[in-house]
C-alpha cells in the first residue's frame, strides 16, 4: 500500500502499526508451527527406519518395564519407584486412569455430604497425574495410558463409583439409564457405560448424558497429557465391547491432539487376543493401520504356554508384516497359576523373551498378583535384555527359526540380521545354528537371564551346523556378532 504524501502523520503511524502487527502475527504463527514441529520430532512415534519399533527423541528405543501397580500415577512413593525402574534399565510404564481407588483419590470432587460432584474435579487426583507425566518425562520413561478399564465399573467397584447415580448429585437412575448394581463380571459386557456411543447395538439416547461426562473426563486428561512427548494412548484394558466404542475415543483424542498440534499414537486392547488366529477384533485391527496406529497384543501373554505361546506371538508378527507397526505388550502375566492362565514367574520370563525374539516393540511385566511387577526376577530379566541390546540391538534382527537344528519343542529361539544373532535358551539344552551366511569367525557373548549378569565368551567358526549349548540352566541369551 502506497502512502499519500499528504496523509496525516497519525494515520501513517497507524498504518505502519497495523502492518507491523500483521507481520508480527505471521512470524508468531510461523514460530509456533516450527516449535510444534520441533516438539513432535522429540515425541514417541514409530521409528522412521523400521516402523515395527518406536523412536523417542529421534532415536530408536526398545520399551521394557515392570511396576508395582497399573495406576502408577496414584502410587505412594512414585518418584522412588521410577528411580528403581531406571536403575534396572526399565523405561516403560502402564498407567490406567483408575476409578477404583479410595474416595479421596477419585477423579471427581467429593462433597461434604459424601457424594460426588461430576462437574468438579478432585485436585489431588489430577495433581498426581501431572506429577507422573512430569517425572516420567524427566527420566525418559514412556507412559502408556489406558483410558478405560472395565473392571473399574463393575461389581464391588461400582458400589462406590462417582459414576453410580447413587453416589453423585448430578443425575439419578432415570436420567442416566444406569442401575444401582452391575453384578456380572466385567468381561460379560453388561454395563451401559461402555455403550454410550450412537450406533452401538445397546445404545440408548438416555446414555448421552453419561457420554457428556465421559468426554469431559477424557478432555481433562488430555489437558494434562497432550503437552508431554512421552505418552501413548490405549483406549481400554482388554475390552470385549464392540470396537465402535474404542474407535470413538481414538477419534476424540486425535481430534483434540490435532487442535493442539500434537502428534500422538492410539490403539485399543482386545480381551480375546490370547487366541489371535480366531479373534475377529484383532484381525480387523491388523487390517486397519490408519485407525490402530500401533497394536497392544498383551492378552497373548496369558492362557498359553511354551511353544503354543510362541506360535501365537509369531502369528502376530506375521500379520504385522502387512502393515508394520509397533507390537506392544504392556502386560506379561506370570505371578502364579490363577484360573485364567497367568502362569508362574518362569512362564513370564519366557514370554518376555519370546516376544523380544519375535520382534515386539515393548515388554512389561504385569503387576502382582497377576504378574511379577518389578521384583528381583523382573529386574534381572530387564538387565539381561539391556546387555544383549548393547551388543545386538533387537531392531537389527528378526525371527529366523529356520536357522536352528536339532531343536526340541520350546528349547531355543533365534533372531538374526546381517552379521548379528540373538539366541535364547529357555533352560539348558543345545541346538545347531546355521551360520553359513557368515564367512569369518563369530564372537558369542552369553548373558545369564536369572541374574542379569554377563556370562562366558567364546569364538565360533561359521558353518551350516554349529552346535551351541547353553552354559547352564534357567535361561540364557547370547549375542553373536561377526568379529
Amino acid at each position: 500500500m502506497k502512502l499519500n504524501r499528504k496523509c496525516p502523520m497519525n494515520i501513517k503511524v497507524l498504518i505502519r502499526s497495523i502492518v507491523l502487527a500483521v507481520v508480527a502475527l505471521v512470524l508468531l504463527n510461523l514460530s509456533t508451527a516450527l516449535a510444534e514441529k520441533a516438539d513432535n520430532t522429540e515425541r514417541i512415534k514409530p521409528w522412521h527406519k523400521d516402523t515395527r519399533y518406536w523412536q523417542y527423541k529421534g532415536k530408536p528405543v526398545l520399551l521394557l518395564g515392570g511396576s508395582r501397580t497399573d495406576h502408577i500415577f496414584l502410587l505412594e512413593g512414585l518418584k522412588a519407584h521410577l528411580e528403581e525402574m531406571v536403575s534396572t534399565g526399565a523405561n516403560y510404564v502402564r498407567n490406567t486412569m483408575s476409578q477404583r481407588e479410595s474416595v479421596e483419590l477419585k477423579a471427581h470432587k467429593l462433597l461434604d455430604n459424601g457424594k460426588f460432584d461430576m462437574d468438579r474435579w478432585n485436585p489431588e487426583y489430577w495433581k498426581r497425574f501431572e506429577n507422573c507425566l512430569k517425572w516420567t518425562l524427566e527420566r525418559d520413561i514412556i507412559m502408556q495410558i489406558e483410558v478405560w478399564d472395565r473392571f473399574d465399573y463393575s461389581q464391588e467397584q461400582w458400589d462406590h463409583s462417582p459414576w453410580n447415580p447413587a453416589n453423585n448429585v448430578n443425575y439419578d437412575f432415570a436420567q442416566s439409564g444406569l442401575a444401582r448394581k452391575y453384578p456380572a463380571p466385567a468381561w460379560r459386557d453388561r454395563h451401559p457405560f461402555f455403550h454410550t456411543i450412537p450406533g452401538m447395538a445397546q445404545y440408548k439416547p438416555v446414555y448421552d448424558l453419561i457420554r457428556k461426562h465421559q468426554e469431559r473426563f477424557v478432555a481433562k486428561m488430555l489437558s494434562h497429557s497432550l503437552k508431554y512427548p512421552n505418552v501413548l494412548y490405549c483406549m481400554n484394558n482388554e475390552t470385549s465391547t464392540d470396537p465402535v466404542w474404542g474407535r470413538y475415543w481414538m477419534r476424540f483424542i486425535e481430534t483434540k491432539a490435532a487442535a493442539e498440534g500434537a502428534e500422538i499414537y492410539v490403539t485399543d486392547m482386545f480381551d480375546d487376543a490370547y487366541k489371535p488366529q480366531t479373534s475377529a477384533k484383532l484381525r480387523q485391527a491388523f487390517d486397519d493401520p490408519e485407525v490402530y496406529e500401533f497394536m497392544d497384543v498383551s492378552q497373548v501373554n496369558s492362557r498359553t504356554f511354551n511353544e503354543d505361546h510362541w506360535t501365537n506371538v509369531f502369528w502376530n508378527n506375521q500379520q504385522n508384516g502387512r502393515f508394520p507397526r509397533p507390537l506392544n505388550n504392556t502386560k506379561i502375566y506370570s505371578d502364579g497359576q490363577l484360573s485364567f492362565g497367568t502362569g508362574t514367574p518362569v512362564d513370564g520370563v519366557e514370554r518376555f523373551w519370546r516376544n523380544l525374539i519375535a520382534g515386539c516393540a515393548s515388554c512389561r511385566f504385569h503387576r502382582p498378583t497377576a504378574g511379577i511387577g518389578l521384583n528381583d526376577i523382573a529386574k534381572a530379566c530387564i538387565r539381561a535384555a539391556r546387555r544383549i541390546e548393547s551388543i545386538v540391538p533387537f531392531q537389527q534382527v528378526e525371527p529366523k527359526m529356520d536357522l536352528l537344528g536339532d531343536r526340541e519343542s520350546d528349547e531355543a529361539y533365534i533372531a538374526a540380521g546381517p552379521g548379528a544373532y540373538i539366541l535364547y535358551f529357555t533352560d539348558d539344552g543345545s541346538v545347531t545354528v546355521d551360520f553359513s551366511s557368515d564367512r569369518g569367525k563369530l564372537k558369542l557373548q552369553w548373558v545369564n537371564i536369572t541374574t542379569g549378569d554377563w556370562g562366558p565368551k567364546t569364538i565360533i567358526d561359521p558353518g551350516k551346523a554349529v552346535k551351541i549349548s547353553a552354559p547352564g540352566s534357567k535361561g540364557w541369551a547370547a549375542a553373536i556378532t561377526s568379529r
